[in-house]
């Protein structure tokens, strides 16, 4: 499960235990809605009352509802933006000079507001700028940096996209989006928007650092696809005889084992396992079993795998003992004849 997945998860969750708490959901219903939230955090792994998690996990002070919000603006936006391609006879009329003198006004007093660290009514500004003026994107890359200074990264996601409907060659529009994606640990989308404005503005330092940043940070952990099957950390031996590539332990390493346990000559009437293991024939065969897969379906022998845990507990079974198990007899004569 991805970090992603469960942080929309806990925004659902949020989402709905305060229609809960507001009335908005009848009281007849708010028993099977409670239910469900139980039963969506169970299957999404995200438990609303774990701190640390909620810590880890929350988009607030954003919502899903601003959220869903900005993405309505967003699309309406771009959709009208892209409809229709007016005729002659029927040319929009954009903001009159006035209006656009009124704007740069509001403009002005968002960015004295924003130097004052005043978030809130640095955004009343632009937002009264852009009322004025909606195909100018400055406004809305200055109201998305001021929903960033507030920590309120979704909704300067929004702005900066609106930013980029209005003029897709405003490159500080890209620098305000993948700012925004970065804070909120999206580092892919992050590192996508840098680049983008790199295309550009390929020699623009604010972008350069951004994607550079981005990518440091982007791990395996962004994927959603499957894990690999083996850690990356892990540490895999490729020499010796024993050169477990497939991630089995190394037969030299275990005849060193065998010998410390005592395996080195009769003990319980045990045969000399350190020497078998050293054996070029010995380890010729478990070389094959390991290639040809015979050495998996080996360890998954109940009988081998007793035997392996009390060896290495130090409890080494008698010749006698081993012997009157079937499937250790029988493997002790797939042995002997050199199978």
């Amino acid at each position: 499960m991805s970090e992603k997945q469960q942080r929309l998860v806990l925004s659902i969750i949020d989402f709905l235990n305060q229609s809960i708490a507001n009335g908005t959901v009848k009281t007849d219903d708010q028993e099977s809605l409670e239910v469900a939230v139980q039963c969506i955090g169970e299957a999404f792994g995200v438990d609303p009352s774990n701190d640390q998690q909620v810590a880890r996990l929350s988009v607030k002070p954003a919502t899903l509802q601003s959220i869903f919000d900005v993405y309505l603006k967003t699309k309406e936006k771009v959709e009208g933006g892209s409809q229709s391609q007016p005729s002659s006879s029927s040319v929009p009329q954009g903001p009159s000079a006035e209006d656009k003198a009124k704007a740069e006004k509001f403009k002005q007093s968002g960015n004295s507001l924003m130097s004052a660290k005043k978030y809130d009514e640095a955004i009343d500004a632009y937002s009264q700028a852009i009322s004025l003026d909606s195909n100018n994107p400055i406004y809305y890359s200055n109201r998305a940096a001021a929903y960033s200074s507030k920590g309120d990264h979704l909704s300067a996601v929004g702005d900066a996209e609106l930013a980029l409907a209005a003029d897709p060659k405003f490159v500080k529009a890209y620098h305000r989006l993948g700012h925004a994606q970065y804070c909120l640990s999206d580092y892919k989308a992050s590192a996508d928007a840098f680049e983008r404005g790199l295309k550009l503005d390929p020699s623009n330092a604010g972008l350069k650092s951004g994607l550079q940043n981005a990518k440091s940070r982007i791990t395996d952990d962004d994927d959603d696809g499957p894990p690999p099957l083996i850690p990356d950390d892990a540490p895999v031996s490729t020499t010796g005889a024993g050169g477990a590539g497939s991630g089995f332990p190394n037969m030299g390493g275990m005849a060193d084992m065998l010998r410390g346990m005592g395996g080195g000559g009769g003990g319980g009437g045990m045969p000399d396992l350190a020497s078998m293991m050293n054996n070029p024939q010995m380890m010729a065969m478990a070389q094959q079993m390991m290639s040809n897969g015979g050495l998996a379906n080996l360890m998954q022998n109940p009988a081998v795998s007793d035997m392996m845990s009390r060896m290495q507990s130090g409890d080494m079974p008698s010749m006698e003992e081993l012997m009157s198990n079937p499937s250790l007899r029988n493997l002790a004569s797939q042995f002997g004849a050199g199978r």
